[in-house]
């Protein structure tokens, strides 16, 4: 299977690459600077479960080098999914297969509207990973995994032949029947993570240490579990539980990587992650007045996009 690799930063240079490494036939979709530094330095992975060099990664500057291609992996940010989508284009053939790793549920319908539905499968992934000072990807925790599947739950032939090009890269491949809700289930979490601690630019235990602040995590986290229930789509019961004890533990570091960019005066996933959230609460006749903490959360990031903008 021929896999067009959309981007080599954090998340696509991570799977990318360990797709690479175990010599699946692999090309990355990059900018010209990023493919000249690829072509002088290779792409290295630093990483907990194993570290490699790969020399000379195949990259191409245009999507209709060697189109068209079998998988797309969309791996880039909500803010510049316009001009991804136009990238990727060239390389869309009649049985290509689109596979989105980005956060939320926005992107798949500006996907569906320009491809078409039948050709954009569900997915998620799990892995902390940075782009290095000397462009290679840092990973920083052993957990790293792709999650996909067909939107309608059918367990397909194609399915299957994704699943067995991405297994053997190192990284953990789960092929779902239920990935819409698994990908529902990562938005809500994301969101009260995001939302919490970019709020309170702290990490979740020192908010929940602080007075009322674990009132304020598991509010955020209900009203994010709310609107995905009004979507259809609320999270199992047991994984809601797992993500009521992980924001809620005193002792946890983690913080989100909104966080991380704001602190950074990066660009970030505002309305992809909480916007549409509210968004979607208003389709279904609740106001924003029913969401108080997801309101103020965006609100904030808003006022930060604002000031940035400003400065930029």
């Amino acid at each position: 299977m021929r896999i067009l690799v959309l981007g080599a930063g954090a998340v696509g240079g991570y799977f990318g690459g360990r797709l690479l490494q175990a010599g699946r036939e692999v090309t990355f979709l990059v900018r010209p600077a990023r493919a000249a530094l690829l072509e002088e330095k290779g792409l290295g992975i630093q990483s907990p479960v194993g570290n490699v060099r790969l020399e000379h990664p195949p990259t191409v500057t245009d999507g209709a080098q060697g189109a068209p291609y079998d998988l797309i992996l969309l791996s880039c940010k909500a803010y510049d999914l316009d001009s991804a989508l136009a990238a990727i284009a060239p390389a869309v053939g009649e049985k290509t297969l689109i596979l989105p790793l980005l956060n939320g549920q926005r992107h798949l319908e500006q996907l569906d509207a320009r491809f078409g539905a039948e050709k954009v499968l569900g997915g998620l992934c799990l892995v902390s990973a940075t782009v290095g000072e000397d462009g290679g990807i840092v990973h920083f925790l052993p957990g790293h995994r792709i999650t996909f599947g067909e939107r309608s739950g059918e367990m397909s032939a194609r399915t299957k032949q994704v699943e067995t090009a991405l297994s053997g890269a190192l990284f953990e491949v789960v092929r779902s029947n239920i990935i819409r809700t698994e990908m529902w289930e990562k938005w809500v979490m994301l969101a009260a993570l995001a939302g919490a601690t970019t709020l309170m630019r702290a990490a979740v235990g020192e908010i929940v240490r602080a007075p009322g602040g674990e009132k304020f995590v598991l509010g955020l986290l209900e009203e994010c579990r709310r609107v995905a229930e009004l979507e259809g789509v609320a999270p199992r019961p047991e994984i809601f539980a797992g993500m009521q004890k992980r924001l809620t533990n005193p002792d946890s570091p983690l913080t989100a990587s909104m966080y991380r960019d704001i602190c950074h005066g990066g660009r970030i996933e505002s309305e992809q992650i909480i916007g549409d959230l509210l968004v979607r609460g208003e389709k279904h006749g609740h106001g924003a007045e029913e969401f108080p903490l997801l309101g103020l959360v965006r609100t904030h990031l808003r006022a930060y996009e604002n000031r940035r903008a400003g400065r930029v």
